[in-house]
Order: C-alpha cells, then structure tokens, then sequence
C-alpha cells in the first residue's frame, strides 16, 4: 500500500488554528463515554488500541459541562493539543477523497394509501450475519456479510429486484411508506432517515442490515452512459436524471443490488444525527465515516481539502473530525465522508462534497504511531 507517516505539528499545521474544535470535543467525548464505559472499538489495522485513547478518554469525561463541548475554542484546542500528536498520513498513489452524506427527512405514512407506496422494511427474522465473510458457506459468495438461513439451509438474501419486487411480501416487514421511490433509493445510500408523518409525529430509521450483494454507485454508471458528465455528476445531478427519466429511473437503481433493511430509533436531540457504527450519535459537521479495517472509532482526525469550501466559513474546508462510522464505499486510511448533518440543507451540502483531501491523524501521545512518526523519542 505504500503507506508512510509523517510528523507534523500543530503550529504549522494548514488551517488548524482557524478551526473551532469545540464540536469536535463534545463528539469525541460521546465516543470516550462509550469505549470506556459500554465498550472498547475494535483496533484497526494502523494499531490505535483502547490503551492509546485511555488517557485521553479519562481526561474528556473528568471535564465538567463536557456534553456541549468546552466553552470555546482554544481551550477545546488545547485539549487536543496536549492529549495527541498529529501525524499524516502518505501514500504512494492515490490521494485522499472525502465525500459526504446526511440524514434524509421523508415524509410517510403508517398505511400503503394513495400517494404513499414506496416502503421503508425492516430486517428478515431469517436474514443473519455471515460469520466469515472471506470464508461464508457453500452457495454463498465471497465478501457477502449477510444470508437467509431456513429450512432450506443457506441461500443468498434476493437482491434490490427481487426485494421491490415482492420477495418479502406478506411478511410484515414495511415501517412505514414514502411517496417517492427515489426518496427510499436515497435513504438507502445514506443509511439513516428521518420519517415525517402527517400528524406531526418524527421518527428515526437507521440501518440493521444489507441484502449482502455489492454495492454499485449509480452515479458512476450514469457517467460511463454519458448521461451526465463527470465534472458534474452529484446527489443533486442523479436524483434531478431520475426525475427527469422515470421511464428509466428504476431500472438504474435496481442495477444497485444491494438493499438496506432498517430499524426504528428515537430522535432524542434534533440536531445529532443518529447513531452510527461507534454507536454514538453523529455530530453535523464533524463526525467521520471511515474504513473500520484500518481506522480504530474514535480517532481524531483533521482532514483538509483545498478544493472544498467550510461548511461555515468562507475558506477552504480544514476541520477536527472525529472518526465515527463507516461505509461500504468508504475504503482505504486516506477515504472519508463527512457528516454534514440533517435535512434538505445538509443534504445540498453533503451532495456538492466530492474533494482531494488530506487525512491527519491525531494519535494519542505515547503511541507507537506516535513514536513512529518521530513525537515519542
């Protein structure tokens, strides 16, 4: 992988000074809470273990008033500064690239009725984990982490087709229906929604599960059709072809065979997202989806993208995230999405986020990632 860590430091670090890290403490307290008080993360292939964060853990929830974050800036800085070393990461080829996602708002209704047809399911009793997925069983494919297990034995779960096609029908499955299919698509590929019923009610969905089969961007086959040209393909490009070709429409998104069943959760904070793969919940604007295989949940990460403006701040876009969840289409140590929070505002601004970025990580001081880089001599 070619893969090489470097010293850095905070004084010289592009853009660290004028960043506020105060939302990125308060997101990386919710995870401290977690790891030590629910949970340790599972270490990634870099080696931050639960040890390395242990101080740091310690020292965020011995502060007081730390669930909105620390009072200001500097001193949310200054905790960073004096609990971790930032290190970057190099690699031969490619480049980082950082993308975005948010949380949908749908409206719904309780009942299949006129308007509403299009339904969000939950997951099969019969549908369960692969144990292995580099090792699954007879009849099941490579790299599938989920199957149907009956009295048949072990089959393949159906694919998005077969689903919207009634493969489940009759089971019971449906949460709750939506207008628009497109808007079910979408909030399959963020993994999370809000569901708005007419009666004022909102609910949560997030994931529980996925058919198993892969994941194909249809994006990337509209730009090889040359339906939409590379420079300008989106969320807000894709969705604006859909509607304008729905006699195509479905048949695009059937050729993203994989599906997403989900679950019901509380909106307790409005403005948090929900809860994701470090099962804390997303901050807007600072919460990371990274590759779990290498990242280890809860790392600190300050990513910067010269061709990508702040989320608030008319500047290039250079910011505290806090590694929080994951992704299918979320591989390698320099690929990110960044959470950009909820409804039609963060989705507009999750849907322009396609950058060249650079990933620093900020490793617990003491830490042999630390040392590596020359911080710990």
């Amino acid at each position: 992988m070619g893969l090489s860590l470097d010293r850095e430091d905070f004084s010289t670090l592009p853009g660290w000074a004028d960043d506020s890290q105060a939302a990125a403490f308060a997101a990386f307290r919710r995870s401290a809470e977690h790891a030590t008080r629910t949970r340790a993360y599972r270490t990634g292939s870099l080696g931050l273990c639960h040890s390395d964060f242990a101080p740091a853990y310690a020292a965020a929830l011995s502060i007081a008033n730390s669930e909105s974050g620390y009072s200001s800036a500097s001193e949310a800085r200054s905790f960073f500064e004096t609990w971790f070393r930032p290190v970057g990461i190099r690699l031969e080829h490619p480049d980082g690239l950082v993308t975005g996602y948010y949380e949908p708002e749908v409206a719904v209704s309780d009942a299949p009725e006129s308007g509403y047809r299009y339904p969000f399911l939950r997951k099969p009793g019969k549908l369960i984990k692969v144990p292995d997925p580099d090792n699954p069983p007879a009849g099941i494919p490579r790299g599938h982490a989920f199957m149907i297990a009956d009295a048949d034995g072990m089959t393949c779960c159906p694919d998005r087709q077969a689903i919207e096609s009634g493969a489940f029908a009759g089971e019971g499955l449906e949460i709750a229906w939506a207008k628009s299919s497109i808007d079910v698509f979408f909030a399959h590929i963020q993994g999370c929604a809000r569901l708005n019923y007419a009666d004022g009610r909102v609910e949560r969905i997030t994931y529980a599960a996925k058919s198993g089969h892969p994941f194909t961007g249809i994006g990337g086959l509209l730009v090889e059709r040359g339906a939409v040209p590379a420079d300008t393909v989106s969320m807000a490009s894709i969705r604006q072809w859909l509607a304008d070709n729905p006699s195509l429409a479905q048949a695009l998104m059937w050729e993203n065979r994989s599906f997403i069943f989900f679950e019901k959760a509380d909106v307790e904070n409005p403005y948090l997202g929900p809860v994701a793969a470090a099962k804390v919940p997303l901050e807007p604007g600072r919460s990371l989806a990274v590759d779990r295989r290498i990242h280890t949940f809860g790392t600190p990460i300050f990513v910067s993208a010269t061709g990508l403006q702040d989320f608030d701040e008319p500047r290039p876009f250079a910011r505290l995230m806090i590694a929080q969840d994951t992704g299918t289409a979320i591989v390698g140590p320099v690929r990110g999405d960044l959470f950009a929070g909820c409804g039609s505002a963060a989705g507009d601004k999750a849907g322009s986020i396609k950058a060249v970025a650079r990933f620093v990580i900020l490793a617990p001081a003491g830490s042999e990632i630390a040392r590596q880089a020359g911080h710990e001599q």
